[in-house]
């Protein structure tokens, strides 16, 4: 005999586990694609200005510091300073480095007053000091904060 109730019961069964398969597969491919954004890695080599690798890579300040190819070690290794800024730069892009204080005074942070510097972004104590750097031209406000003085006073190089 057909029973109509059992029949729509069953249905709403079934129709709960295709509704509870296609959430499952949803979070699935979102959890892929964050977890794809994260894996891309974007770095510039500080000796040659090109792509950076993970696979190459040299300790500094506690850090990693990446190169677009082994011929940019050698040069980095000796002449590090004139790589600072660069380098400095990358380990913040990285996130191996964070800002806690102003790169000018050593001042504490001012979240009104942030602005992106190499594609970073960069806080400062106050609008005196931001306007250094927004006055500047682009090679100039790499160097104004990423030199090794303003970093040895703005940013902490993550323990890792």
């Amino acid at each position: 005999m057909f029973d109509l109730s059992t029949f729509k019961k069953n249905k709403g069964i079934a129709m709960l586990k295709k509704m509870f398969a296609a959430s499952v597969a949803v979070l699935i491919v979102s959890a892929g694609l964050i977890a794809a954004e994260k894996k891309e890695f974007k770095a510039k080599c500080p000796v040659s200005g090109r792509a950076a690798s993970e696979s190459t890579s040299v300790e500094y300040k506690g850090g990693k510091v990446y190169m677009c190819c082994p011929g940019c070690v050698e040069p980095f290794k000796t002449d590090t300073a004139k790589f600072a800024a660069k380098a400095n730069h990358q380990l913040v892009g990285t996130k191996q480095a964070k800002q806690v204080k102003c790169p000018f005074t050593g001042g504490k942070l001012n979240p009104e007053t942030a602005v992106e510097v190499g594609g970073v972004k960069v806080c400062f104590c106050c609008n005196g000091c931001k306007g250094k750097v927004t006055k500047a031209s682009a090679d100039e406000q790499l160097q104004l904060i990423f030199s090794d003085e303003a970093f040895a006073k703005a940013f902490e190089v993550e323990a890792k």
